[in-house]
């Protein structure tokens, strides 16, 4: 009696040990047990020779990545809940699925906006600083290492889908008042127990807020959606903070913005570039203008385990000729 193989299912990063012990128990997989991302070579090879490929936000499935002619590849199981490092339009014209993780890091990232919001205005990784790098701290003062209290604020966020709700509830709690830009107004009974005020016109948003939290996907459309003029519309006493895309803010500008006065700092756990940190916004954090983080936004362990249980559930359903829950389509973008 033969057994039927296994599928091989290709993994581009190291996932919590439950889920790789799971991937390894259902399917061939093909881990990468030391973390390092795979080269453009390598990512064709596995778009060649697996089934199922299993990328992270760290791996560019480009249409030349895809367009392998000895490819056996059926369904892309993305572990992320953006899909901005996947032609996707691409992969569907290939007859190849595309799925992702939503709904899991809603709480962690909204936790993290909102130590932002917090840590900015009141500058806490700059007075932290004081006490850890050697600095003389001559004890309290009356008048030193003031911020600004956030009750009271403006908050202007900018997409308000699920996390941006989720922040928005978070702020609302903590006195801020809610204001906010998306492509359409929330359900009403939503809108009156945060007590938020829709804007239809960003700019008209951007001009009047104190505080201003990115929360909506990189996509084409929002690629530098706070573009050179947006980002000069924005008061000299605002914060900005991004725990969303790099790519939806243009980073140069906003750098010049915040060196040269014409906005107050920043906090921010993503950036245009990534992995690269521009050294001037280096500088500006250790002058104490931003407050930089390394994309920790969805960084918990419970989220991450998560994740992989939605990538199991994608692939297996797929397998099984169902279609998967969390299925991307071009529409959708």
């Amino acid at each position: 009696m033969s057994v039927k193989k296994k599928p091989l299912v290709v993994v581009t990063r190291k996932l919590p040990d439950s889920i790789e012990t799971r991937m390894r128990e259902l399917f061939d997989a093909q881990l990468n047990l030391d973390d390092t991302p795979l080269t453009q070579e390598q990512l064709v090879n596995a778009v060649r020779t697996a089934d199922v490929l299993v990328p992270t936000v760290t791996d560019q499935i480009s249409e030349a990545v895809l367009n392998q002619p000895d490819s056996r590849l059926k369904l892309i199981a993305n572990f992320g809940n953006g899909v901005d490092n996947i032609d996707v339009t691409a992969a569907h014209a290939r007859g190849i699925t595309v799925t992702n993780t939503p709904k899991v890091l809603t709480e962690d990232t909204a936790d993290m906006t909102m130590a932002l919001i917090l840590a900015v205005p009141r500058r806490l990784i700059e007075g932290a600083s004081v006490l850890t790098d050697g600095k003389n701290w001559a004890g309290w003062s009356p008048t030193w290492m003031l911020g600004h209290r956030i009750g009271g604020k403006r908050l202007g966020i900018i997409g308000m889908g699920r996390i941006g709700q989720a922040v928005a509830r978070r702020a609302h709690a903590f006195g801020l008042q809610i204001h906010y830009h998306n492509r359409r107004p929330v359900a009403p009974r939503i809108a009156e127990e945060l007590g938020a005020t829709y804007w239809e016109s960003l700019d008209q948003m951007l001009a009047r807020m104190d505080i201003i939290s990115v929360n909506c996907p990189h996509t084409p459309a929002t690629f530098h959606l706070l573009s050179a003029r947006r980002l000069k519309l924005i008061r000299k006493d605002a914060y900005i903070v991004n725990t969303a895309r790099g790519e939806v803010i243009d980073e140069e500008t906003l750098t010049k913005l915040i060196e040269g006065g014409e906005i107050a700092g920043a906090g921010l756990d993503v950036y245009e570039h990534e992995p690269a940190v521009s050294p001037k916004l280096v500088r500006l954090a250790k002058a104490g203008k931003v407050t930089l983080l390394p994309h920790m936004g969805s960084a918990t362990i419970e989220g991450r385990v998560e994740m992989g249980e939605k990538v199991i559930i994608n692939i297996r359903t797929f397998l099984d000729n169902h279609k998967p829950p969390d299925r991307v389509l071009p529409s959708m973008l």
